[in-house]
């Protein structure tokens, strides 16, 4: 069967043959033909190129013509940082920098990107009738917090009717995008939604629910076929996505496939998913993708569900792991030999972070996919970045991005489950979640104060007098005491007047004096070998 009409069967929850295949092929189709991210996808010509090697390498049933979610965000005039191996960030946001909302116009086919991305879906619709194109818009509540920057979670509560009036104008572009995308050709719109896994199910049913139904509705009455992407921890607004009656959801590796099959069957949606992207398709080798296609394949099963990467493929994704996948997705024989070898045991090495945070300043960890790429990512970096100017020589963030090895294993290290996630000296704070500024600071602030109390209390300190002399070590210890006194100290004094314990601190003359430092190191745990040496190297 051919690849449209499998989608559309298994969309239709039909049971199918063989379950439909989905790679989306972004950027990556940039790195097929050798081009950057940025003249990628500022090119028509290059989608064309780049999607039509994916599509004759990689024999998927569906593919996206363009994976990026700010196309309409640079229209309405947010500016944009380019980079090389991922599609744009947004770096500024106009309703939060002066701009009204009525200043906004709609995009019309003539704006920005558009023109292009319109011409490579004709083109690709003409050259692959067969293949389901998808068509990709921004979602209302992305769209808005890339206007508005971080200060929409605070409208959600302080304005909600401001918010209401931002998210209808945001479903209208929506509708707009839709109806381009699909008079080009294309067979499948996905509302792609990311920051909708930053807000709880009321939330999302209060100022989602309401303005994604009415594309949904829209793509309907076009006779075409929508989906609900999203990415982060979003579990718990699976149900609320299903309930805006799309007609399939898909997740990333946050959520666990068997979770959302049984939540959208039940809800009559069919739903795809949840392939690894870093730690597999673009670190593992063809044996590890495989593996983890076989797994999703046999979770999701053949009704309802499409086998796709959790997002959009990183650029540099090795192509014979993505090859290893397809050719698993169309032979049975292939599947069944993969089910008979032992899986791998990945045995990751990871850090000893017992006593990672002793260092004097609080360090701030942002463990992401890529903040370049990532929307919920950039604004979780983004928030930390406002607040860390008034901690200045106190606090030092980083950021993890798991794309690279090292990164995998310090956020394994830290026993991270989801991204992204915000650890403060090595402790778990913020998950899936891009906090209010309010509770980054008090967080922030808990930590400086703790380490301030251990530091007060690792300072204590001591004076000896040692000398044989009565008189001699009376005399100096008035003065020690004096001294203390007039400098507001608490400071311990002790005389050793033993010759044999004299001698063992080196002194050969007295009265002496040796004023002693005690540094509290650890409390309730022994520390590892190599923090001790450390310890001893200061003496």
């Amino acid at each position: 069967m051919k690849g449209l009409e499998l989608i559309k069967k298994a969309f239709g929850l039909e049971k199918v043959e063989r379950i439909p295949w989905v790679p989306f092929v972004g950027v990556h189709g940039g790195h097929l033909i050798g081009i950057d991210a940025e003249n990628y996808l500022k090119s028509s010509e290059a989608i064309i190129r780049g999607t039509s090697l994916a599509i004759e390498e990689y024999n998927p049933d569906g593919i996206p013509v363009v994976f990026d979610l700010q196309v309409e965000a640079e229209i309405l005039g947010c500016k944009l940082k380019w980079a090389p191996h991922n599609p744009p960030a947004v770096i500024s946001h106009p309703l939060s920098e002066g701009i009204k909302l009525d200043e906004l116009q709609l995009p019309t086919k003539k704006d920005g990107r558009i023109p292009i991305i319109l011409e490579a879906t004709k083109a690709l619709r003409k050259k692959y009738p067969d293949v389901a194109l998808y068509g990709l818009i921004t979602g209302p509540f992305t769209l808005a917090l890339h206007l508005m920057g971080t200060d929409v979670f605070m409208k959600l509560y302080e304005d909600p009717d401001q918010m209401n009036a931002i998210m209808k104008f945001c479903t209208n572009v929506g509708l707009k995008m839709a109806e381009f995308l699909m008079d080009a050709g294309c067979d499948i719109i996905a509302v792609v939604d990311p920051m909708t896994s930053q807000i709880d199910p009321l939330s999302f049913e209060t100022f989602v629910t309401p303005f994604v139904i009415p594309i949904f509705d829209f793509i309907r009455k076009k006779e075409k076929l929508s989906s609900f992407f999203v990415c982060g921890h979003a579990q718990q607004n699976i149900e609320a996505m299903c309930d805006c009656k799309p007609d399939n959801v898909s997740i990333d590796e946050n959520i666990p496939l068997d979770f959302v099959k049984e939540i959208a069957l039940k809800k009559g949606i069919s739903f795809g998913g949840n392939m690894k992207l870093t730690v597999v398709l673009l670190m593992g080798n063809e044996d590890d993708a495989r593996e983890d296609a076989l797994n999703c394949l046999d979770i999701g099963g053949k009704t309802g569900f499409i086998l796709a990467p959790g997002c959009d493929l990183p650029m540099d994704t090795p192509p014979e792991n993505i090859k290893a996948v397809s050719e698993l997705v169309h032979d049975p024989y292939k599947q069944d030999v993969a089910r008979t070898l032992e899986k791998q045991e990945n045995i990751l090495e990871v850090f000893n972070m017992k006593d990672y945070g002793q260092a004097d300043k609080v360090i701030v960890d942002i463990i992401t996919l890529d903040s370049e790429s990532c929307a919920p990512c950039q604004y979780m970096v983004e928030a930390v970045k406002k607040v860390a100017p008034q901690f200045e020589g106190v606090v030092e963030w980083r950021e993890h991005a798991i794309k690279k090895m090292e990164a995998v294993t310090f956020m394994s290290s830290l026993m991270v489950k989801n991204i992204p996630t915000i650890c403060i000296d090595g402790k778990i704070e913020f998950v899936s979640q891009i906090p209010p500024k309010g509770d980054l600071i008090a967080a922030i602030q808990k930590r400086i104060n703790q380490k301030l109390k251990l530091k007060i209390k690792s300072k204590r300190s001591e004076i000896l007098i040692l000398g044989e002399k009565y008189t001699e070590n009376k005399d100096l210890k008035l003065l020690i005491n004096r001294a203390v006194t007039e400098l507001g100290k608490d400071i311990k004094i002790s005389i050793i007047n033993d010759t044999i314990q004299m001698a063992s601190f080196g002194i050969t003359k007295s009265p002496a004096v040796v004023a002693v430092n005690y540094k509290l190191k650890t409390e309730g745990s022994i520390p590892s070998l190599d923090v001790i040496k450390e310890w001893i190297k200061d003496l």
